[in-house]
């Protein structure tokens, strides 16, 4: 795999302005009617929240509000970093304190200017608990975040951090050094939010206003979501085609049928069925590349036998060593996936094959017997053990595999537990009430250790404010987040989440088993197609012959 190298973006005792290259440019006009235009059919998946961006945290309507709005920065496809709305971010105080000023001359597509207080009055929104935003944690370092998480906050209330000094200038202050500030700011939970969003909330996330490469045209909900191009985009992301078209599909086995069929263009979830044959069809163009996606499941501490201790740490273990990676991955992923070495992916600088504890990710059926044995001395095992997966997915053929190793291994009863709808499964994630182990994973927002490791398992991620689903709390993998975040170069914050990633092999809040490939396939009309730094399709590239 590239390996891809983020640039440090803070010195210690320096301040440092981000002047970063761009090629932003003008849209063009286009035509809403799909009949006479460059209309991309693509696949899609019913969005578990309304499009509100820090309320997206999932697949199905993070394709979407990708398309939709515009941030601060964008990456490229190393991960590099560049200017989109923002000319400048300044970095002073050891990380501590920015300055942003923003371009003049955006706006939604509703006409409406896109300013400092679109930006800080969305961020506001997106940290107050009282709001419920998945991506509340994003804004963890924030001066002020602790209050706004207190169970009887005013809604109204905003962090004391943020002030907008004028239209085109943001002034943060942050309650803890944050190197990786600058980097999230192209994530969902940073994007602008035009006036109306707060003036009806339920509305807006219905029909959003935007500002990015596409303008909202409609969603009808388990059919399609249908944007066009915006022809008053002014960033790097200029569309190619005429718009989109996400045809939502309850299974992906359908959605390839159409594909082939001719009555879809262009998808990114190739079904277990098809991995032996897709890049052999000669009626279509696919693609196979390295990606930045993580496959892992999740047990959480809640569930009996698996809480935050000498007991859970074992089972969790014993059930990791049960699995063997390297036979599934060649026998149901076909090549579109390697056997994972730690909770990052290759693209990401910190990734490394050299992490003590790492063997835990390894297959060794009578070290998973012994550790299951020392767990069962501390409380006998009963019940039975699950993994429930979305049955809309492509995760059935893996979950049944490492249900099988596991019950053959340790000689328990673990099955399988399919849920109809990704919108059943991610419901019942996000609001903690999953009562059995469930597969997890994930694709990055940006391009940081930080966005695998503190959104993920940081006790500030934990308590629906961030993706810590599973609500792992822990102090000593707290503090060297912390560290990580403090450090004045990517080589030395790089030392400080691996020695965080060394104490989740200990604890294991989430299972790692497989890095996967971006994968894809179009039908022949289709060009343009490439993947950005964490595997996923750079929709506006896409074009097709008319």
């Amino acid at each position: 795999m590239n390996t891809r190298h983020v640039t440090s973006l803070v010195a210690a005792g320096a301040a440092i302005v981000m002047l970063l290259s761009g090629c932003g440019s003008t849209g063009i006009s286009n035509s809403s009617n799909a009949s006479d235009s460059n209309i991309i059919s693509v696949y899609g998946s019913e969005p578990a929240h309304p499009l509100f961006p820090g309320n997206t945290t999932e697949a199905g309507g993070g394709k979407v509000v990708d398309q939709l709005f515009a941030g601060l920065v964008t990456y490229d496809a190393r991960g590099g970093i560049h200017n989109e709305v923002a000319d400048s971010i300044t970095s002073s105080d050891n990380a501590m304190h920015y300055v942003i000023k923003l371009k003049s001359g955006w706006k939604f597509t509703d006409g409406t200017p896109v300013t400092a207080h679109s930006f800080v009055d969305a961020w506001n929104y997106t940290a107050n608990s009282a709001n419920k935003q998945a991506s509340a944690s994003f804004f963890s370092t924030v001066e002020g975040y602790d209050d706004l998480q207190k169970p009887d906050v005013d809604p109204k209330a905003t962090l004391s951090g943020l002030t907008v000094v004028d239209d085109n200038t943001i002034d943060v202050k942050l309650s803890q050094p944050d190197s990786a500030f600058p980097v999230k700011a192209g994530s969902h939970a940073y994007m602008p939010l035009p006036e109306s969003a707060f003036k009806d909330p339920k509305k807006f996330g219905q029909h959003p206003v935007s500002n990015g490469p596409y303008k909202f045209v409609s969603w009808q909900h388990n059919h399609s979501i249908e944007m066009v191009k915006n022809p008053d985009y002014k960033g790097n992301r200029v569309a190619k085609n005429d718009g989109l078209n996400f045809k939502i599909y309850t299974s992906p086995d359908s959605a390839y049928a159409d594909l082939r069929g001719g009555n879809l263009d262009f998808t990114n979830t190739i079904p277990d069925t098809a991995l032996t044959s897709f890049q052999s069809d000669k009626s279509l163009k696919a693609y196979n590349e390295p990606g930045g996606n993580t496959l892992t499941f999740t047990i959480p501490e809640w569930l009996e036998h698996f809480g935050q201790n000498e007991e859970g740490n074992l089972r969790r273990q014993a059930i990791s060593m049960s699995i063997d990676r390297k036979t599934v991955a060649e026998k149901i992923f076909h090549g579109t996936a390697t056997p994972a070495v730690d909770f990052l992916a290759a693209p990401i600088s910190a990734y490394s094959k050299e992490l003590k504890g790492n063997e835990v990710l390894k297959y060794n059926p009578s070290k998973a017997k012994e550790l299951w044995a020392k767990a069962n001395a501390i409380s006998p095992w009963s019940g039975e053990f699950g993994i429930a997966y979305n049955a809309d997915g492509t995760a059935k053929n893996w979950v049944e595999a490492i249900c099988n190793y596991i019950k053959n291994t340790l000689d328990i009863d673990a099955k399988s537990i399919p849920m109809s709808t990704s919108d059943e499964f991610l419901s019942n994630v996000d609001s903690g009430k999953m009562t059995s182990a469930y597969r997890s994973g994930w694709g990055p927002d940006y391009p940081s250790a930080d966005n695998y490791l503190v959104q993920l398992y940081d006790s500030s991620s934990a308590d629906g404010k961030g993706g810590n689903s599973g609500n792992y709390k822990n102090p000593e993998f707290d503090a060297m987040m912390d560290k990580a975040l403090s450090a004045p170069s990517t080589e030395e914050a790089d030392k400080y989440y691996q020695q965080g990633e060394e104490i989740l092999l200990q604890d294991l809040p989430a299972i790692p088993l497989w890095n996967q490939n971006a994968t894809a396939a179009s039908t022949s009309a289709v060009s343009g197609v490439a993947f950005d730094y964490g595997g996923g399709p750079v929709f506006t590239a896409l074009t097709k012959k008319q």
